[in-house]
């Protein structure tokens, strides 16, 4: 089917999908009246056998069974953990089963067999069915759209969130949440990290880049508050990151604590935006980013370990009630400055978060556990802090799993092959990359197979390479590496020059700096270049001299296919840059 018959499809519009985030809020299927009206105290009799799912209202039943947990549960139920391998070893359900861990995370490289996460989750799940308080896990991953795509298999490779800001819809932002959302949900995930609403306000970022919806703080609200709001209709807890903002930094917290030198009034105009937005809407969750802003809290500390940020700016002065989870405390950002893994979950549980994610599963006996526990039998703040901490992820869970579209606790792995690859989905996602694309420069467009002459194909994905040949079957090809070292750089350079002298046309796929510099070398032959470029397009600005350059903002092949689609002629361009170009 030719692409101009998906994208002349009038935008699904939901105008009410940027105020759904509310739909969050569960009602107690019990009143409170109810409850009050059997017990005066509006407290439930010790000598009453509780577990999570008796029937009392949400509030009433956290809180009595945070006060019936033992110190060892409460630490636990705030803990998450990943494991390594393609399925959970047994360390972790030693964890599940025998300590009451609250939650788990589910990470790219345990996710080629999806059966197999599903498999995995379900025997999680009745793992911790087994204890005497039948606590769920909640089961998160990172499936923001884009690049970061931890659970894999099947699972739609889609646009993502640059792609989103190109089309500027928040009906986009909002579907590509609800069918990212119904395949993870299939696999009994509950929770993603997702969306990032970091602004792209340092075009050197390659941490961040594509996985923004851009620079402008309202349109990245916009969109975020959309994306939340899709997620939760498909059943799924979104989560706003990396508060209190990513952007503005070429530093990567997986090495190093970034240091972000902006003052209060620029950071409250800007990285704020986004996150008072989506405060205003009742965004469930946030991350907390290991993120320096040293002329807002003088201490120096990443944001994820501050209390000025978490407790005072967050909870106090933004007002939100949501979890706060921390990013991956296994990275560099934090543990250097905590000085310890041990003094860095502490410290984060002081500053406010509600759970600490360790990406691998800590030893029974680590420090992290013994060093924590003891505190909290020899400093009842500390102590009172961890309580406070699990009774909102058990409140938070109850009002997702009580409140009628939870993903399944036990999902079965031999119907997942009807909800992944999610069929509505697929066809969204490449109305959606055709809405994206953005003509940086518009040359002889459209390219027919019939006028361009020979034409030779230049990348290194097979996408790329796919979508090329179902519009110009005649062509050749040139292949170089992803990510090409600089002795491959050097070579291929050389090397294109020559083959490429033999076509009239190049069509190049620019999707980093070395790759630009391949496509680079083209300039004094004169011929017609094409420029397709994927990731950042920043990378593409230097190359004006092609004929013209086409931004898709991912590798998707629904982006190869809409970018060859829009070169061939079959939609009209209409994507908008999403940030300055410098």
């Amino acid at each position: 089917m030719k692409l101009i018959l998906c994208c002349v499809r009038s935008v699904r519009v939901l105008l009410f999908s940027v105020f759904c985030v509310s739909a969050f809020l569960i009602v107690s299927p019990v009143s409170a009246q109810d409850v009050a009206s059997r017990h005066k105290e509006n407290t439930i009799p010790p000598e009453v056998q509780i577990d999570f799912w008796s029937d009392y209202p949400n509030e009433l039943l956290a809180r009595s069974l945070v006060d019936r947990m033992t110190d060892e549960e409460l630490y636990a139920q705030i803990l998450m953990f990943g494991w390594a391998g393609a399925e959970p070893e047994k360390l972790l359900y030693q964890w599940v089963g025998g300590r009451g861990l609250g939650s788990v995370k589910v990470f790219g490289w345990n996710t080629d067999d999806i059966n197999l996460v599903a498999k995995s989750i379900s025997s999680l799940q009745k793992s911790a069915a087994s204890r005497r308080f039948k606590i769920p896990l909640f089961v998160a991953t990172d499936q923001e759209g884009g690049w970061i795509r931890h659970v894999k298999g099947e699972t739609a490779n889609t646009p993502g969130n640059m792609a989103i800001g190109a089309s500027g819809y928040p009906a986009d932002a909002w579907y590509s949440a609800y069918y990212i959302s119904r395949e993870i949900k299939a696999l009994g995930i509950n929770m993603n990290f997702a969306p990032p609403v970091d602004l792209f306000t340092n075009h050197d970022s390659t941490i961040i880049g594509t996985r923004s919806f851009g620079e402008n703080p309202q349109k990245v609200g916009l969109l975020g508050g959309a994306f939340a709001a899709g997620s939760i209709a498909a059943g799924v807890i979104p989560t706003a990151k990396h508060f209190p903002g990513h952007g503005d930094t070429d530093s990567d917290s997986h090495i190093k604590l970034p240091v972000i030198d902006v003052d209060f009034e620029t950071f409250k105009k800007r990285e704020l935006v986004p996150f008072i937005y989506l405060i205003k809407e009742n965004i469930p969750a946030v991350m907390s980013g290991h993120l320096s802003f040293p002329k807002i809290d003088s201490s120096g500390a990443p944001a994820s370990l501050s209390k000025y940020f978490l407790t005072d700016l967050l909870r106090g002065e933004l007002g939100y009630k949501g979890l706060i989870i921390t990013d991956d405390m296994m990275m560099n950002g934090d543990t250097l400055y905590a000085g310890s893994l041990s003094n860095a979950f502490r410290m984060a549980i002081e500053a406010g978060n509600d759970i600490v994610i360790s990406s691998t599963t800590a030893r029974l006996n680590e420090a992290l556990w013994t060093n924590n526990l003891s505190l909290m039998q020899q400093d009842e703040l500390f102590r009172e802090r961890i309580k406070d901490a699990a009774y909102n992820v058990i409140k938070a869970k109850l009002d997702y799993f009580k409140g009628g579209n939870a993903a399944p606790l036990y999902p079965d792995a031999s119907s997942v092959s009807h909800h992944i690859p999610d069929k509505e989905g697929q066809l969204f996602f490449l109305e959606q990359a055709c809405r994206s694309i953005t003509f940086f420069k518009q040359g002889e467009v459209p390219l027919l197979s019939e006028n361009a002459g020979s034409v030779l194909l230049a990348g290194s994905l097979p996408k790329f390479f796919e979508a090329g040949r179902k519009r110009y079957p005649d062509c050749a090809e040139f292949r170089f590496s992803y990510e090409p070292g600089p002795n491959e750089t050097a070579w291929m350079s050389e090397n294109i020059v020559k083959t490429a002298a033999g076509y009239d046309t190049v069509i190049i796929c620019v999707s980093s700096e070395r790759s630009a510099a391949i496509a680079q070398a083209l300039k004094p032959l004169g011929k017609k270049v094409i420029v397709l470029s994927i990731m950042t397009p920043s990378y593409s600005f230097a190359l004006d001299w092609a004929d013209s350059i086409l931004a898709g903002y991912s590798y998707s092949p629904y982006t190869f296919e809409a970018l060859f689609g829009a070169l061939n002629g079959e939609y009209t361009v209409r994507g908008t840059l999403p940030y300055t170009a410098q």
